[in-house]
């Protein structure tokens, strides 16, 4: 990673949805402990066990996180783009993180420092009510995808990804971007990427998207979502 100086860490931070209320003293102190990195695509920002650092915010670009196996295979559990935030958790519990994280894009990525963290959460009960949302939001998360790994069938899970990209309130036929490789997003839902393929071809069969690389053109939501193979 290297370390980047020339965008105003203030004026950026206070664009962020979880600082965006505080006032220019708060703001000033979590500024003071914050770095901006930029990362290369498939560079490593921190690996499962390494001690936590602080929360990172992603400003530009992807940043998968991940639980590696023994196998050489590995389980992503979220990715993260601009405005998302990581590595918060571990910081209060002052344990290694759990999760590998990687740029899949190049990145542009700041870190909160834990201690400058921990000292404006202590000066500013709205910052803690946020980071307690975040954390909850995350919680949610998880929650999802272990009830899409273990009641969802294999296309069940696919339909509702695919759902999800969706703009809320289109039915009319439209053209998502998948935010990452095939082979992630299989990972994601738990499934193999010959299955996730298998899935959008049938879906393809049925008329209901068209596959162009990472361009799914959907010919309306509500038949997608209601598609039983």
């Amino acid at each position: 990673m290297i370390q980047e100086t020339r965008h105003p860490v203030r004026e950026i931070l206070a664009r962020q949805p979880l600082f965006r209320q505080l006032d220019d003293s708060e703001l000033g102190v979590i500024a003071a402990g914050t770095r901006e990195y930029r990362i290369g695509r498939h560079e490593v920002v921190f690996q499962k066990g390494d001690p936590p650092a602080g929360m990172h915010i992603v400003i530009m670009g992807q940043v998968k996180l991940s639980i590696p196996s023994a196998h050489g295979s590995e389980k992503v559990v979220h990715m993260a783009g601009p405005g998302d935030t990581f590595g918060e958790a571990v910081v209060f519990l002052d344990r290694p993180y759990p999760v590998s994280a990687v740029a899949t894009q190049d990145s542009i990525v700041m870190l909160v420092r834990k201690y400058t963290l921990e000292r404006a959460l202590d000066g500013s009960p709205s910052l803690s009510r946020k980071m307690l949302a975040s954390l909850s939001v995350r919680l949610h998360e998880l929650i999802d995808d272990m009830e899409a790994c273990t009641l969802r069938s294999s296309m069940q899970r696919v339909i509702c990804y695919l759902g999800q990209l969706i703009p809320a309130g289109i039915d009319a036929p439209c053209s998502v971007q998948l935010p990452s490789s095939k082979q992630t997003i299989a990972s994601q839902l738990n499934l193999a990427p010959e299955t996730l393929s298998r899935m959008l071809g049938q879906l393809v069969e049925a008329g209901l998207i068209q596959v162009s690389g990472r361009t799914i053109s959907i010919a309306s939501r509500e038949r997608l979502l209601q598609f039983q193979a």
